[in-house]
């Protein structure tokens, strides 16, 4: 690939402000060798932490470097990583970038297909995967004509099967001329490249530079307030653009403390054991620790309630203050910090939750109800929004610059924003893409002549600035009649009641809206426990039980009186299985796939307009 040109608008390389990655790498080695960088368990998530310095990170990388080198790699090379969020995988990536390869991550759930498109795409002759499952998913690509793939490299001891055993990559120290080659990347070199996670279509492959990367790191610097050297826990696949900023990237920028979660489902369990001052989810991952705090809340004798129910109304009425741009009043500073000690901090202390100064979410619009929820315990969620193209966070709410709950903030430094004629959401700036990446290697620009970036995503701005989300344009719902809905903003108000976990508005073309609806896999089972309900101890015997169906029939009833006629739904299926990305309903990054889910449910949705 050939290397972005340089631009006047280039950010000075200085010491204390270096502008590629691997110059950041040798920046925390010389000023921080000892501090903390990088922390994981072993895979069964038994035994205790291993940690790495940046001194040692660095020294790490540059005999990985040496050994990928001497399988044939180099500069401006792609080289395919499919592995969880493992040490193998982080500090692949790093050497890689050291080496002026380009490392791309591919999502562990991707289906053969994709793999082949993202292999014939980005032209990689090596794969490093986790193990023999792995493996296996890529061995035909080896012996495909249309595919350069050459080898594997396979990070599980024992899991080899015949390809390279990752571990001998770090056979031999790196010798002094090689190392004298390294960290030689230009500001406008790709970095990476990250492939859309396909709710719709194949994969794009975004190519993005050190400079998009750092651009977008000193925006992010600007509006946010950390402590030194956080600790992030990455539980995000890498083949996600946000996990790529705050698991890797941001961490290299700000000398933090990562700790790898392998799998995301044990993320409760390491926020318990890290305490972290700083905690990203996705919107989903935000509702289901609203689920289970609202199931254990529901438990409750009736006076402990009412003493966390008082308490959370002090806190949001300091966040209102805040919110508005005001200092609470001192009376009321008193009566929060009594909440917060007496009541608040020992309910978040039991999540590990106690820490955190900076909570924040992006990926899809979040329900109110959730954001409303965690600011009555003194956690203000700061929702963003970005793409993959525009490097990950394009605007976002800030504790230091202001915020709005239920909006996604204003935009950050590296970008503006502005919006089309029917409310597309348009961006351009440092942070923004370079482009889609061609199998010849080339990049295909998606600008317009003036450099902006038709988003696809519907929203508004208020008098303040704030950008307030509606939806994807191609997912947005036309009826019969003529009338257009946001289908998110109908499922958030019907996932408002603890009882539904995920929700599916359907309707394109049709008089009314219907819906499919998942009961919460942890607020079903104590809502019916509470209200002495009794089923089988399933979450599929609670969806038949006529006290369950009556509360759903008052919580359709109660969003849909707070919806337009058209918005409003008329019928609906209540559904006990979890949408996951296991069963393919849910992207790796936790967003529907809506083709998905009409087509696994065709016979159902056509079943809820039979008369």
């Amino acid at each position: 690939m050939t290397p972005e040109p340089r631009t006047t608008g280039e950010p000075p390389d200085t010491p204390d402000r270096p502008a590629t990655l691997p110059r950041l790498l040798a920046r925390n080695a010389r000023d921080h060798p000892a501090l903390p960088g990088l922390s994981w368990q072993p895979a069964d998530g038994d035994g205790g932490w291993t940690t790495l310095t940046w001194a040692a990170i660095h020294e790490h990388t540059e005999r990985l470097a040496a050994g990928y080198a001497a399988l044939g790699v180099g500069r401006g090379d792609h080289v395919l990583l499919m592995m969880a969020n493992r040490p193998e995988h982080w500090l692949s990536d790093l050497a890689l970038v050291r080496l002026g390869a380009v490392p791309v991550s591919v999502y562990g759930t991707a289906a053969p297909e994709q793999i082949t498109h993202i292999a014939r795409n980005c032209r990689a002759r090596l794969a490093v995967v986790e193990g023999a499952a792995q493996a296996a998913l890529w061995e035909p690509l080896l012996t495909d004509a249309d595919t350069p793939l050459e080898r594997l490299v396979v990070a599980e001891v024992g899991a080899e099967g015949g390809h390279t055993p990752y571990e001998t990559l770090l056979g031999e120290p790196a010798t002094e001329p090689f190392v004298k080659e390294l960290d030689a990347a230009s500001p406008g070199d790709p970095l990476t490249v990250v492939y859309t996670s396909g709710t719709t279509g194949e994969p794009k492959g975004v190519v993005l530079t050190h400079r998009q990367v750092m651009a977008n790191a000193l925006a992010l610097d600007a509006v946010v307030e950390l402590p030194p050297h956080v600790e992030h826990i990455c539980y995000l696949p890498f083949a996600h653009i946000a996990e790529r900023m705050l698991g890797i990237y941001l961490p290299c920028h700000r000398a933090s403390h990562v700790h790898l979660c392998a799998d995301p489902a044990a993320v409760g369990t390491v926020v318990r054991k890290v305490r972290p001052a700083q905690f990203f989810g996705v919107p989903r991952i935000w509702e289901k620790l609203c689920a289970a705090v609202r199931a254990v809340l529901s438990l409750m004798p009736a006076e402990q309630r009412e003493a966390i129910d008082a308490a959370s109304a002090v806190a949001r009425e300091h966040v209102g203050y805040r919110e508005r741009g005001e200092s609470p009043p001192a009376e009321l500073e008193e009566r929060y910090a009594r909440a917060r000690e007496e009541v608040l901090l020992p309910l978040l202390a039991a999540g590990g939750l106690d820490r955190v100064t900076w909570a924040a979410s992006a990926s899809a619009p979040m329900p109110f109800d959730v954001v409303d929820f965690w600011a009555g315990f003194g956690v203000v969620i700061m929702d963003a929004w970005g793409l993959t193209e525009t490097t990950g966070v394009a605007t976002t709410n800030s504790p230091r610059t202001g915020f709005r709950l239920g909006s996604v903030g204003r935009p950050v430094e590296s970008v503006e924003v502005r919006l089309a004629a029917d409310g597309e959401i348009e961006v351009r700036g440092e942070s923004v893409f370079s482009g889609y990446l061609r199998p010849d290697g080339s990049v295909r620009s998606a600008l317009d002549a003036d450099g902006w970036l038709a988003t696809g995503d519907i929203g508004r701005t208020d008098e303040d600035g704030y950008l307030w989300l509606t939806d994807r344009k191609k997912e947005m719902i036309v009826t019969s009649t003529g009338k257009n809905v946001s289908p998110a903003l109908v499922e958030n108000a019907l996932k408002e009641h603890p009882l539904i976990g995920q929700a599916l508005v359907h309707g394109d073309r049709r008089s009314y809206l219907v819906a499919l609806l998942v009961l919460d896999a942890e607020a079903a089972p104590a809502w019916a426990a509470a209200n002495g309900v009794e089923a089988d101890g399933t979450v599929a015997g609670l969806v038949g039980h006529p006290a369950v169906r009556a509360e759903v029939d008052r919580a359709v009833a109660a969003a849909n009186s707070r919806l337009s006629r058209t918005e409003q739904v008329k019928r609906y299926e209540l559904l006990a299985g979890e949408w996951g990305p296991a069963t393919g309903e849910l992207t790796p990054s936790l967003k529907m796939r809506r083709r998905v889910i009409r087509d696994k449910y065709a016979e159902t949705l056509s079943g809820l307009y039979g008369d």
